[in-house]
């Protein structure tokens, strides 16, 4: 999600040494190494990243790409407490994979042509979409991106949002001015404190930006959707077993979600499943282990302990967190949204 092209061309050159050669390519080393050291690596955040990677008081982290984290480490190892959190920055996330000082990077990371072809990474399906939008305080009047002529624009110094923003205001033919900041959190604070007339941000970070506002009827995100971005589970290049992995662990959350099981009522439908998508994915029907090197129960194992997608996101950023975000495009493909699952036969 945030910009690298400033280390991009240091990180390629690192990254290519490493990249697994044709004979080395998909043997799957990486689910052998888990299972060997008897707990997963998976990013944090250096701080406290607002319903995607949160530290309290007592050490313990929770969000969304935390409870992904834990639903990995139950898949490959039985629970969600074989798992150590590494706190990296949206910098330091490459090279700590490539390194091996992380097994993986669940840290809203977007699928972009240069991490896909130039740092050695693969990708699992998208698990969230964002889009990145402008809000403005409600005082400036602005309903749209095409009232902004002679605005200030708050944004983060080198990342794709800054790029994007200016581009679009651009192509209104909108005069404006771009604030530019090294750290998100003295953008947010320029912005709030009325520096800026206008913010440019990832729909989601923008969202809970404006709910931790002290007062947050003052500001508004507007309708223009400058871009969508799908953030992706990323492994080193050359592992296409752990890649699946990735991939049916979210599909298990997904259809989880598509059949109403939760945490609490799984044992219920394990013993009475309503069809043979069902029975194959709670291990009634034994081949969703086998197939992937996995215990049969994993995907029972991951949704009791962490729940269906929706019960993640309800609990992360939904109405069971302080930051009441709405499902939207994150909903399924049934309830509008266009997240789906794969076919488990």
């Amino acid at each position: 999600m945030m910009g690298f092209r400033a280390a991009l061309a240091s990180l390629a050159v690192a990254a290519a040494a490493m990249i697994p050669g044709p004979a080395d390519a998909g043997l799957g080393d990486t689910v052998k190494t888990i299972k060997e050291r008897g707990h997963l690596l998976c990013t944090g955040h250096n701080g406290t990243y607002l319903g995607f990677a949160e530290v309290d008081s007592t050490g313990n982290w929770h969000g969304f790409d935390i409870e992904l984290c834990k639903a990995m480490a139950t898949a490959i190892l039985g629970a969600p407490t074989k798992l150590k959190i590494v706190p990296v920055s949206f910098a330091q996330r490459f090279p700590a994979l490539q390194s091996g000082d992380i097994d993986v990077i669940i840290k809203v990371t977007g699928w972009t042509l240069g991490r896909d072809t130039e740092l050695g990474l693969q990708f699992s399906r998208p698990y969230f979409l964002g889009a990145t939008q402008i809000a403005v305080n409600v005082s400036t009047g602005a309903k749209s991106a095409k009232d902004l002529n002679g605005a200030s624009v708050c944004s983060a110094a080198g990342t794709s949002t800054e790029r994007l923003a200016a581009d679009y205001l651009t192509n209104l033919k909108v005069k404006f001015e771009v604030v530019s900041f090294e750290k998100v959190e003295e953008m947010r604070s320029a912005f709030f404190s009325g520096r800026c007339d206008a913010i440019a941000l990832w729909g989601p970070n923008l969202a809970i930006s404006i709910a931790q506002a002290a007062d947050p009827s003052k500001y508004a995100a507007l309708p223009d959707i400058l871009a969508v971005e799908p953030q992706s589970i990323a492994m080193r290049q050359g592992d296409d077993h752990f890649v699946d992995v990735a991939n049916w662990l979210l599909t298990a959350l997904l259809v989880a979600e598509e059949y109403g099981i939760t945490s609490e009522n799984i044992d219920q439908h394990k013993a009475k499943p309503a069809n043979p998508t069902v029975e194959r994915l709670l291990g009634v029907t034994p081949g969703i282990g086998k197939r992937l090197g996995l215990s049969e129960t994993w995907a029972y194992d991951v949704i009791k302990a962490v729940g269906s997608y929706k019960q993640i996101f309800d609990r992360t950023l939904g109405d069971g967190s302080p930051y009441k975000m709405k499902r939207a495009i994150n909903g399924l493909i049934r309830d509008g949204g266009v997240m789906y699952p794969l076919i488990i036969d």
